[in-house]
């Protein structure tokens, strides 16, 4: 069978990646439009979402082989996508908490990536970043009951380009270390530019991208996570108004070959 890479953007960080004729599906929010309101710790808070529709149904979405769950965060996961998948579908996820409860959506096939996992001819490697900036973000974490860290993935296969799935973070030392260590092809960034109600950003803004495309010159940058939340504060367009060379901006259920 003919081995080529596909990225195939749903809606924000759910993504579906084809790599080595396996499809991973990425993070699955399958919550219809405007199902939940916006997050209060964020701003724009009076903004229900998604603010999109899927661009797919849900059946279609997940017809996959294995699914990775970067965090357990309320944009990345819900109950229309733990109602709608096998339960014994193969679960990656980036902690023994994040196993956990994903079992207890009834899922009987859950693994930790603890550094380096192997599946189906795909290496699955852990990386780390920022989900903002830490001595910030983590105590804030804490204090309302959720996860800091959220894992990003680099993919491997004999005869495939190099993939790194950055994750919910921010441009920091990590994700500097991460392209020096597996020097990728691809690079998916989260880039809307999520913030806190005192303006800290999450995820990567537009000057984020802007660093990433210039420390990575060879490689492709995509950006995702863009268009859906309620606490953006970067869009599609911004992106695209940047004119970097290297970066694409794909429009939900886009499909990207390589």
């Amino acid at each position: 069978m003919e081995k080529k890479m596909k990225i195939h953007q749903i809606r924000n960080a759910t993504l579906i990646i084809t790599f080595n004729n396996v499809k991973f599906l990425i993070d699955p929010w399958l919550m219809p439009k405007d199902y939940m309101p916006g997050f209060d710790t964020g701003i724009h808070s009076e903004i229900r979402q998604p603010r999109t529709e899927l661009p797919l149904n849900i059946e279609q979405i997940v017809d996959v082989d294995a699914v990775i769950l970067t965090h357990y965060h309320p944009d990345h996961w819900d109950e229309f996508a733990a109602k709608a998948l096998n339960k014994d579908i193969p679960f990656f996820v980036q902690s023994t908490d994040d196993a956990e409860t994903v079992k207890k959506f009834g899922f009987n096939n859950v693994a930790v990536i603890e550094s380096k996992i192997e599946f189906s001819g795909v290496s699955l490697f852990k990386t780390k970043g920022q989900h903002g900036k830490r001595e910030i973000i983590a105590p804030l974490c804490e204090k309302i009951g959720m996860t800091y860290d959220a894992m990003g993935v680099v993919f491997k296969s004999e005869n495939e380009k190099k993939l790194y799935l950055a994750g919910d973070t921010i441009w920091c030392n990590e994700v500097k270390e991460n392209i020096d260590e597996y020097n990728p092809d691809i690079i998916i960034v989260n880039a809307c530019g999520a913030k806190t109600v005192i303006g800290e950003r999450l995820i990567m803004d537009a000057d984020d991208v802007k660093a990433v495309s210039e420390y990575a010159k060879n490689a492709i940058i995509i950006a995702s996570h863009m268009d859906t939340v309620s606490h953006l504060s970067v869009t599609r367009d911004d992106i695209k108004k940047l004119g970097l060379p290297n970066v694409l901006v794909p429009n939900d259920n886009d499909i990207l070959e390589f």
